[in-house]
């Protein structure tokens, strides 16, 4: 079945959540994302976790309750890779920037979503070229993962084997196994980390509201460096490519460009207010709690409600915390997370120029959304007047 041709007009009232073992197992599936990126904004932009992971877990857990699929929150990667880098190099992105940046996402895609732009830009974009876009996605994170595993090949090794051994498992699901492995190997190359996190204690505190106190400045840099350029990408994976990924998954709970736009824009908007990131919702998330077994939105409930306690208590160990998982597990969550993805945007179309516009599609995908949705969209009008027969 088409994902276009699914009524979303109305949820089925009998999907729920479900908070098994494999709701916990599978709400730990997009970490290879979220932390590599959180890790960034705190160690190199000096940002405060609180309000990274405040925004992230009443995101989540938003999310969780009213869509009831396992509809991701992510890091927005392009402004995140900017901003790591640039404040790396230069003093040009601050924290404040950052704050302008989610500010400005919000807007833009409140605006777009409330307009139905959204939705009329989605509709003009032909099936091959999405799944092509998808199916990029997916060998990115395939070689992105790969990338991590090499930094240490035995624990990786050791790591995607429990995954393929308990992938199925519903007794003992592959991402405990892989965890706890992770956890362990990070205790023992990095034993300070176990102590300086018994030294943090508890500390309890609220979100802060960081929106003063900025230069024209830091919204240039936030709007024009880090916002508009995210929005090419966060149309192809985080509007179109996670509705077709979640309506081929979940036909029960369908979702529509409009409602993820304006979703986005909330979830933005309120991240900016607590001090949190720019935040999307990525198919690879979707992919990576599937792979691991979430079926539900109580596999975001779940994230949410950890990263909210982890906010509210513990904000003072987060760095420490989230450095005690190995690059090399990281990798393998990553790697699994893509193939999901991938398997799942092959092409299946017979006729050959439709499955030429895929592959041609996803391999330019690799390195840039914006530019494979165009040279997709050249290469279908070719098909469609039988020039690519």
């Amino acid at each position: 079945m088409r994902t276009e041709d699914i009524d979303t007009s109305a949820r089925d009232p009998r999907v729920r959540n479900s908070y098994d073992r494999m709701e916990w197992a599978g709400a730990f599936g997009d970490l290879g994302t979220l932390v590599p990126f959180v890790v960034a904004y705190i160690s190199v932009l000096k940002m405060d976790p609180m309000g990274i992971l405040f925004a992230f877990g009443v995101a989540m857990v938003v999310c969780g309750l009213y869509y009831k699929t396992p509809f991701p929150v992510q890091p927005m990667k392009a402004i995140g890779a900017v901003a790591a880098v640039q404040a790396a190099q230069t003093s040009v992105v601050t924290p404040q920037a950052v704050y302008v940046a989610a500010l400005a996402t919000g807007c833009i895609w409140l605006v777009l979503g409330l307009s139905g732009l959204s939705t009329r830009i989605a509709r003009v974009i032909p099936r091959p070229v999405v799944s092509g876009i998808v199916l990029g996605l997916g060998i990115a994170f395939m070689l992105e993962g790969t990338k991590l595993m090499q930094t240490h090949w035995l624990i990786a090794a050791v790591g995607a084997s429990l995954t393929l051994l308990l992938m199925r498992n519903r007794t003992v699901p592959a991402m405990f196994a892989l965890l706890i492995f992770g956890v362990a190997v990070g205790i023992y190359q990095r034993p300070d980390l176990l102590h300086a996190l018994a030294a943090s204690g508890v500390q309890v505190r609220a979100p802060q509201f960081p929106l003063s106190g900025f230069a024209w400045a830091d919204v240039f840099v936030g709007v024009v460096l880090l916002a508009l350029p995210q929005v090419p990408l966060t149309l192809g994976n985080a509007v179109i490519a996670i509705k077709e990924e979640n309506n081929r998954q979940f036909p029960r709970a369908p979702v529509t460009e409009r409602g993820i736009s304006i979703s986005t824009g909330v979830m933005n908007l309120f991240s900016a207010s607590v001090g949190g990131i720019p935040m999307c919702h990525g198919a690879g998330g979707m992919a990576g709690h599937v792979a691991f077994g979430a079926r539900t939105g109580g596999a975001l409930v779940i994230l949410g409600a950890l990263l909210l306690v982890l906010a509210v208590f513990f904000s003072g160990s987060v760095a420490h915390l989230l450095q005690l998982l190995p690059a090399g597990i990281l990798g393998v969550i990553l790697f699994f997370t893509g193939l999901q993805l991938a398997l799942g945007s092959l092409p299946s179309d017979s006729a050959k120029a439709h499955a030429f516009v895929t592959l041609a599609t996803a391999g330019i995908a690799l390195y840039n959304v914006a530019i494979a949705f165009a040279v997709g969209l050249a290469l279908w009008q070719l098909a469609r007047r039988g020039r690519l027969a």
